[in-house]
């Protein structure tokens, strides 16, 4: 994954619903092969906000094969970039990108005749769309249902869209709104997707064991609910893909193992490779990872999130060993290659080297 930022030019803002907006980015030709990406991934946007370095982390609502780059950004309280997006980005001015990444994707096979789950709350629906929009294009013999959590009908992101996706892949999509705020005439979809109403979802409109994969977005407690509900049911956890915009906050049990651990690792040597450069920094236990040791030594380590969610502080382990506070970005297959988040990743052996660029 490249971790450079390219200034890409907006050439079309959509307002999704009353806090939502859609941008479609110009990819020049040169970077076509860096900005590929599959459905579900996800870009990281950069830009400054009185005199800030800011960056997000947005997923990809298009899908490869309708021959566009387009993100969702969703206003949240008191968020500086997602406020701006909503309010002062116009067409034809340029920003900063990072080509795409995540490992919240699927490998579709034309020949599969598949069954897929989707569920959704909110904004958590942008990388579920383009994975949808993904399957039905590319296994015409699959079936999708796409389960989709909201406050009121009007706050339903890509309502349209959605719709004519159903239209079109009437025998094969399925799609269920819940509504927390609107009360409808069948009770099973006002609320929220706790487990009670899981359990008679399962029970009437998807039947795990049939599912060749789950695609899970929203939430932590919605996400956190449904992934051990379908384990419950005897899906296997390799099968159930979760993209999570936010981490859960650490108990004071682990922020007392984190900093125990910051400590022990004082002084200790780690090497880093990026931008094919070869640098000796010291970790100093104040500044808590090894991705923020290696920004104040100077060194432009990519990031975004900081939370263990995003990924884009990926790098790979060439020598000794660290160990993560938390991990949501990563893969269990990513992990036994010896890549970790470097915003999480602590030394734990003498010395370290680690390759931003593998």
């Amino acid at each position: 994954m490249s971790v450079q930022f390219h200034p890409l030019e907006v050439i079309e803002v959509r307002r999704e619903i009353a806090d939502a907006v859609s941008l479609r980015l110009r990819v020049p030709d040169d970077l076509a092969e860096a900005f590929r990406y599959t459905p579900g991934q996800h870009l990281t946007l950069r830009t400054e906000i009185a005199g800030d370095d800011i960056r997000r982390n947005y997923s990809i609502c298009s899908a490869p094969h309708e021959g566009e780059l387009r993100v969702a950004i969703k206003r949240v309280p008191q968020g500086a970039f997602s406020t701006w997006a909503n309010g002062e980005i116009k067409e034809g001015q340029a920003i900063d990108v990072m080509p795409p990444h995540g490992s919240f994707t699927w490998s579709f096979d034309p020949t599969r005749e598949g069954s897929y789950a989707a569920f959704a709350v909110g904004s958590g629906i942008t990388p579920i769309l383009s994975l949808v929009k993904t399957a039905l294009r590319e296994e015409p013999q699959s079936r999708v249902v796409l389960l989709y959590g909201n406050k009121t009908s009007d706050s339903i992101m890509f309502l349209n869209e959605i719709a004519d996706l159903k239209d079109r892949y009437l025998d094969r999509f399925q799609v269920y709104h819940f509504l927390t705020a609107e009360e409808g005439d069948i009770d099973l979809f006002n609320g929220r997707l706790d487990a009670d109403r899981l359990q008679r979802v399962f029970g009437t409109l998807v039947d795990p064991s049939t599912l060749d994969a789950a695609f899970i977005c929203g939430p932590v407690v919605m996400m956190d609910t449904i992934e051990a509900g379908l384990k419950d049911a005897g899906m296997p956890a390799d099968r159930i893909l979760s993209e999570r915009f936010t981490s859960g906050e650490l108990t004071k049990e682990q922020r007392a193992a984190m900093r125990e651990l910051e400590q022990g690792a004082a002084g200790k040597p780690i090497w880093v490779t990026l931008e094919g450069r070869r640098r000796k920094i010291t970790f100093d236990p104040d500044k808590e990872s090894v991705l923020e040791n290696a920004r104040a030594s100077g060194l432009p380590a990519p990031f975004a999130c900081k939370a263990g969610v995003c990924a884009t502080c990926r790098a790979k382990v060439v020598k000794g060993e660290v160990r993560m506070i938390q991990n949501y970005g990563l893969t269990e297959a990513e992990v036994a290659q010896g890549y970790v988040l470097t915003c999480q990743a602590v030394p734990v052996s003498d010395e370290v080297e680690l390759d931003f660029d593998a």
